[in-house]
C-alpha cells in the first residue's frame, strides 16, 4: 500500500542541485541533456546588465518554489559568448527554457515576479516534483482498494494520508465519505462530504456518495427485507412493497436483486409514482458508479425495456 511520506526531511533538491553555472564547454551537459529529465532555464547574463542583477535573484526565487520541477542555468555571455551567439541572442536578459533537448520557450528582459511565476507554471503543468507524491497514483491505489470489496479501513487510510497533505482535494474527500458510507457510519459520511466547498458538490463522485447516503437512510425505514419479499408475494401488483424492496435489497448490497424489482415494475407500468421506479434504478447507478458491473448490465436492461 502506497502511503505519503510526512517525514520531516526537506521539501525538495538542495538549492545547488537547482540553480548552477554552465560554460560553452559543459552546456550540452547542463542543458541539454539535463532537460531531457525536467525542464531547464537558461539565463544568459552579463556583469554589466543592470537589468539582470534584478531579474537573477527573482529567477533563483522561482526555481526554488518549484521544488525540482524546473532548473536553472546561467551563463555570462562576455566569458561565454559562443553559446549565445549560435542562438542568436542580441539582447539581455534572456531566459530560454529547454525540455527533451531542444529550446521550447522564453522571454527576455527583466519581467515581474508574476510574470516569472506563471512561466514556470505554465512549463511544469502536471508534473510532480522530485520527493512528492503523486496524488494521482495514490488516489488510483485507493479506488482499487476499496474495489475490492471489504477494504474500506484500508482505502480510507490512503485517503486520509491525501487529505494530510492537501485537505481540498476533492476526489479524496468523496472517497473518505464513500468508504464511510460502505461501512455503515453515515455521519461520518456527512461530515466528510460537508467539508466539499458548495461549488464542488456537483463533482460526480461527490454527488455518487451523496446519493449512496440518501439511499441508505431511505431504506432504514423501511423494515426487514423478507418481511417485504412477503409483501410482493402476496400481492405482485402491489408497486410500492417492490420499490421498497429494492431499496433495501441495495442497501445490503445486493444490486442485481435491487435493479431486477425496480425493472419489473416498469416493465408493469412505467407511469407509476410519476415514473418512480426508473427515477429509483438511475439513483442506484449514480451511487454504483457508471463503470460497475451492476450499473453497466442495468442500464442495458432498461433501455430493451424502454426502446423495445
Amino acid at each position: 500500500m502506497t502511503i505519503i511520506d510526512q517525514g520531516n526531511g526537506a521539501a525538495g533538491p538542495a538549492a545547488a542541485d537547482l540553480i548552477k553555472d554552465t560554460t560553452t564547454q559543459t552546456f550540452v551537459k547542463d542543458v541539454i541533456e539535463e532537460s531531457k529529465r525536467q525542464p531547464v532555464l537558461i539565463d544568459f547574463w552579463a556583469e554589466w546588465c543592470g537589468p539582470c542583477k534584478q531579474l537573477t535573484p527573482l529567477l533563483e526565487k522561482a526555481v526554488k518554489a518549484a521544488k525540482g520541477k524546473v532548473k536553472l542555468v546561467k551563463m555570462n555571455i562576455d566569458q561565454h559568448p559562443a553559446i549565445p551567439g549560435q542562438m542568436g541572442i542580441q539582447s539581455i536578459p534572456a531566459v530560454i527554457a529547454f525540455v527533451n533537448g531542444q529550446p521550447a520557450d522564453g522571454f527576455m528582459g527583466a519581467v515581474p515576479e508574476s510574470q516569472l511565476n506563471a512561466f514556470i507554471e505554465k512549463l511544469t503543468k502536471g508534473m510532480t516534483a522530485p520527493g512528492e507524491p503523486n496524488i494521482a497514483e495514490i488516489l488510483q491505489e485507493a479506488e482499487a482498494v476499496l474495489a475490492e470489496g471489504d477494504a474500506a479501513a484500508a482505502a480510507a487510510q490512503i485517503y486520509a494520508e491525501v487529505l494530510q497533505h492537501d485537505a481540498t482535494n476533492i476526489a479524496a474527500l468523496a472517497g473518505l465519505a464513500k468508504c464511510y458510507a460502505v461501512s455503515g457510519a453515515m455521519e461520518q459520511a456527512k461530515q466528510t462530504l460537508a467539508m466539499v466547498p458548495e461549488s464542488k458538490r456537483n463533482d460526480p463522485a461527490v454527488k455518487a456518495v451523496q446519493t449512496a447516503i440518501d439511499l441508505a437512510e431511505q431504506a432504514q425505514s423501511l423494515g426487514p427485507v423478507a418481511e417485504l419479499e412477503q409483501k410482493v408475494a402476496a400481492n405482485p401488483l402491489d408497486h410500492q412493497a417492490r420499490f421498497d424492496l429494492a431499496t433495501a435489497l441495495n442497501a445490503q448490497g445486493n444490486r442485481a436483486a435491487a435493479t431486477e424489482q425496480l425493472l419489473a415494475i416498469v416493465k408493469r407500468d412505467r407511469k407509476w409514482n410519476d415514473d418512480g421506479a426508473r427515477k429509483q434504478l438511475v439513483q442506484f447507478f449514480e451511487a454504483w458508479g457508471g463503470t460497475d458491473d451492476a450499473t453497466v448490465e442495468g442500464r442495458k436492461r432498461l433501455s430493451t425495456i424502454l426502446f423495445s
